[in-house]
């Protein structure tokens, strides 16, 4: 709940209230009926202009939802799209926000325009005006010329991943839960100055930068975070820009030690996972405790003894203030060593 709700600011709402039920979920409204009545009456007692659900919502069930409270009810998955929105930058980040936005609409674009047909409701923008199959016909148009575009982008990136690669450098990728510090981490290593934030989901776009790893030189890059149940279609749609990792030759995976231990270990299993999906989890890891100035000497210790199997490699450390980068920067080379063999019979070695 306290994610939901540091999202939901992210978002830009202020969150007047909460509510909690642990049940199965009700084919009508998720919640228990006497629950859906509950939320509809704190909605008219707070004034509160929107209901967000931690859990993925049906359109069934965010239609009753509206329908019961007078409101626009969304999920998780849409709430992060709304901060995807309002943090994308660069083109390739619109594009890839777009095309998954339009692939949660295909998916539910049956049932939604049956729901808007009828009766005009909050958060169903007008649909029942369209027949199912030309609104579904709409959406694969836009899907595909948004492809189109995106894989114009893949082919520049491809011909840089080219470029790089003929240089010799190699390619460590930077990875972790939204808000772990991966671009403090980042500006550390590169002597860069990205954009950062004590907000979720700052970086959307990939940034890649030269580091030298005492003396060695390699080329760092910056992805977009992790965040715990992140839907697949925004792995899908981003694509392009987390397959970067896959073609590095080492993760460097940012954990934020500060945190509690449950959450700290919740945190590094989903990054983990989400390596795993998009095909990288085969390649040389280190793990880079951050924040180690906000947690006390012996609490590090005890969290580094129960984190041995989700943090591999680690190296704990303070991206801020700049505690033990050199000694991350030496486990790196190490763990680089063993796997490039063939890249230090390069000039970079001389």
């Amino acid at each position: 709940m306290e994610e939901l709700k540091g999202l939901a600011e992210a978002a830009g709402y202020t969150v007047v209230g909460s509510i909690e039920q642990v049940r199965r979920p009700d084919p009508r409204y998720q919640v228990g009926p006497g629950k859906a009545r509950e939320i509809a009456d704190l909605v008219r007692k707070l004034g509160a202009e929107k209901i967000i659900f931690g859990n993925e919502l049906k359109p069934v069930q965010a239609y009753n939802l509206a329908k019961l409270s007078g409101v626009e009810v969304i999920d998780r998955f849409q709430l992060i799209l709304e901060i995807f929105v309002k943090r994308a930058s660069t083109k390739e980040a619109k594009l890839q926000i777009a095309l998954a936005r339009l692939n949660y609409e295909l998916a539910q674009a049956k049932e939604r325009v049956r729901l808007a047909k009828m009766g005009e409701q909050p958060g169903f923008l007008g649909l029942g005006k369209y027949q199912v199959d030309i609104y579904y016909e709409m959406i694969r148009r836009r899907i595909k010329h948004i492809q189109k575009e995106l894989r114009r982008v893949r082919r520049t990136r491809e011909l840089h991943r080219r470029h790089r690669r003929r240089l010799g450098f190699p390619l460590v990728s930077l990875a972790g839960y939204t808000n772990s510090g991966k671009s403090t981490l980042f500006n550390s290593l590169t002597r860069e100055s990205v954009p950062t934030s004590s907000s979720v989901f700052t970086t959307l776009s990939t940034t890649v930068r030269m580091s030298s790893l005492q003396g060695v030189k390699v080329l760092v890059t910056d992805t977009v975070g992790f965040i715990d149940r992140l839907p697949i279609t925004l792995i899908e749609a981003f694509h392009s820009t987390l397959e970067e990792m896959v073609y590095s030759d080492l993760i460097l995976l940012v954990v934020d030690v500060s945190e509690p231990l449950e959450e700290i270990r919740r945190k590094a299993e989903c990054c983990l996972e989400t390596i795993r999906q998009i095909g990288a989890s085969k390649l040389p890891m280190v793990t880079a405790l951050n924040k180690i100035d906000l947690t006390s000497e012996g609490e590090l210790d005890e969290k580094i003894a129960s984190l041995k199997d989700v943090t591999p490699n680690p190296v704990p450390i303070s991206a801020l203030y700049g505690i033990n980068i050199e000694t991350l920067k030496g486990e790196m080379l190490r763990q680089l060593e063993g796997s490039l063999e063939t890249v230090w019979m390069s000039p970079l070695a001389k």
